[in-house]
């Protein structure tokens, strides 16, 4: 059906439910001349939130820093190959000691460095240098909180100040540590700033600025607000990326997107993703996703993206219960499993930092694994084969933050951290991740 009119568009988010409801077409619909997503440029929709409050939950922890930060215990090679998780931590910043041997796969001390010195009070290996272990480096590698490699000591992101339009890199405080909010806090001061680039720490440069025109964002996405998602990590505040939604087209929401990238799977090429997100702040649109995706920023048909989605949507799959779920935005359809129908499997995982995982192997297989950010282990929320139509994969290799392969805009969360690999990395590396992740101290 043709694009809505300016008479014909809701004029609550209620009749938008409606419409959207009665889409067949993925990620928000089939490219904007297709119908698809209705309701998209009504006027209900409200004009662009700017900012918005912080995500509830995403305030300070009351536990603080760990005492204590000794020398981890278990580091040494364990039977999987994995470096010891315990030997990861060091909370006080002191060195752990025992935790370099062992690699992800087997081996010993081959850049298996789970007990590498602690800087800052960060743990002493990235997500980056598990993967790298296991032979499935990054391919990109974005956090506006913390390095994700032990070594990297370059700049995180980048703020854009509103009173001058003037912009200032973020670094971490010291390699392989936490953001220096304070940089931010400085240059800020007096006035508000947004987030103009979210750097890649991997070698490949593939970073992330505002999504450009194109699909259901008429005049391109817009940059994240600096400060509407304060939290602190270890004792250390820090941002994240708070998205917005809107349903106006021309007044666009908060989204991050890279068509030009390197390294980045395409076709059928095996791969794997996370994100750490706001468990709080969710909605049931599509699509606050993270991952690769097509590079002409519409909709190409199934199979020509591959993303990691975390929220409440129902508009094609869903999982058991109310959500929120972590799932897979596969173009044409955003799945918790290898249909529509609910995977017993995916239940909602609900916690105030969320990590959301796909790996994507290739052939007709994919998998969803999702887990509370700060404690206890991954849970596989579906581990089988894709649904009807979707293999094998044409993925493009672009790379999206917060908003659909078409540029939907609907989703909203909050992005704290997250990699992409080449290859699927092990079971055991996942759980050696996740740990990091655990050990990096959300809300704390």
């Amino acid at each position: 059906m043709a694009s809505p009119t300016s008479s014909t568009r809701p004029a609550s988010w209620g009749l938008a439910l409606l419409w959207l409801v009665s889409l067949s077409a993925g990620c928000g619909g089939g490219a904007p001349d297709a119908g698809g997503q209705a309701g998209r440029s009504g006027s209900g929709g409200g004009p662009v939130a700017t900012g918005g409050a912080s995500p509830s939950g995403g305030s300070p922890g009351t536990g603080g820093v760990g005492t204590g930060g000794g020398t981890g215990t278990g580091g040494v090679s364990s039977t999987g190959g994995v470096s010891g998780a315990a030997g990861a931590l060091a909370t006080g910043g002191t060195r752990a000691t025992g935790g370099v041997a062992g690699t992800v796969g087997g081996g010993a001390g081959a850049g298996g460095a789970a007990g590498r010195a602690a800087v800052g009070g960060a743990p002493g290996s990235g997500p980056c240098d598990i993967y790298q272990a296991g032979n499935t480096p990054c391919v990109a590698a974005h956090s506006t909180v913390r390095a994700l490699y032990a070594g990297y000591s370059g700049n995180l992101y980048q703020v854009r100040r509103a009173s001058d339009k003037t912009t200032k890199d973020i670094p971490v405080l010291s390699a392989g540590g936490y953001a220096a909010s304070s940089v931010q806090d400085s240059f800020c001061a007096g006035t508000t700033c947004t987030i103009s680039i979210i750097y890649d720490q991997s070698p490949n440069a593939n970073h992330l600025t505002k999504a450009p025109a194109g699909g259901w964002l008429n005049n391109g996405g817009l940059e994240a607000n600096a400060t509407a998602a304060r939290i602190t990590a270890n004792g250390h505040t820090v941002y994240g990326v708070y998205t917005t939604s809107s349903f106006d087209n021309d007044a666009g929401s908060v989204g991050y997107r890279n068509n030009k990238t390197k390294g980045v799977a395409t076709g059928d090429d095996p791969e794997a993703m996370y994100m750490v997100a706001s468990g709080k702040h969710t909605n049931q649109w599509c699509c606050f996703d993270y991952g690769n995706a097509e590079t002409n920023n519409i909709d190409d048909g199934k199979a020509t993206m591959e993303a990691v989605y975390f929220g409440t949507s129902t508009q094609w799959g869903r999982g058991t219960g109310n959500g929120p779920w972590v799932m897979a935005d596969l173009e044409d359809g955003v799945y918790a499993g290898g249909s529509t129908a609910a995977p017993a499997t995916n239940t909602p995982l609900v916690a105030s930092y969320v990590t959301a995982m796909l790996k994507g192997p290739s052939g007709n297989r994919f998998a969803l694994k999702g887990g509370d950010a700060q404690s206890g282990a991954l849970a596989t929320k579906y581990d089988g084969a894709r649904p009807a139509g979707y293999s094998p994969q044409k993925k493009q290799g672009a790379i999206i933050l917060g908003i659909g392969g078409d540029n939907s805009h609907t989703g909203e969360g909050t992005f704290f951290e997250g990699c992409m690999t080449s290859g699927v990395p092990s079971d055991a590396a996942d759980d050696a991740v996740q740990a990091n992740i655990v050990a990096a101290g959300y809300g704390r």
